[in-house]
């Protein structure tokens, strides 16, 4: 079985190729397959992933996305009125599983968007966001990490959570 990806590249050529059919056995497959709707005018960057092969992911095909981004399963991106179209993602943006993405809006570089999050707003370059409605929760610069890595070197557990409520 296809990623959805790859589905997607093959549906794209052929859209911008003006070949008519092709686009239609895809999205077709698409749905089937994968549980998903990515129309081929959708733009996606070189090097952008889909995590669990891209289920369950909502796109209308005005969305602009751009290189090496990761987008979770059960992503959304929906048109909201009165705007005429989608999001615009920058390069290097994490959009976690379950994440809903509404409007016209953009979402610079580097962004990482949390699981579940309603981001009905622009978000600016290095931004961390969650919740409902989205909000800034910290800076991509302050991680001690990249995520984009993927590294799995280390060994053990996280530290355990410290209760900070006042103990009488």
């Amino acid at each position: 079985m296809f990623d959805l990806i790859i589905l997607y590249r093959i549906s794209n050529w052929c859209y911008r190729h003006k070949i008519p059919v092709i686009p239609s056995i895809c999205r077709i497959s698409m749905f089937l397959f994968h549980g998903s709707r990515i129309p081929a005018k959708t733009q996606i960057g070189k090097g952008t992933k889909f995590t669990a092969r891209g289920m369950g992911v909502i796109m209308n095909g005005d969305e602009v996305i751009g290189e090496n981004c990761q987008i979770g399963h059960h992503v959304k991106m929906l048109r909201k009125n009165p705007y005429k179209h989608c999001a615009h993602i920058g390069n290097n943006v994490y959009i976690s599983s379950g994440a809903v993405i509404m409007g016209n809006i953009r979402i610079e570089d580097n962004v990482i968007i949390g699981a579940n999050a309603v981001v009905t707003k622009s978000i600016p370059e290095g931004c961390i966001v969650g919740g409902i409605p989205a909000k800034i929760i910290g800076y991509t610069k302050d991680l001690d990490y990249d995520l984009f890595s993927n590294q799995k070197d280390r060994e053990g557990f996280e530290s355990y959570l410290i209760d900070k409520r006042n103990r009488e």
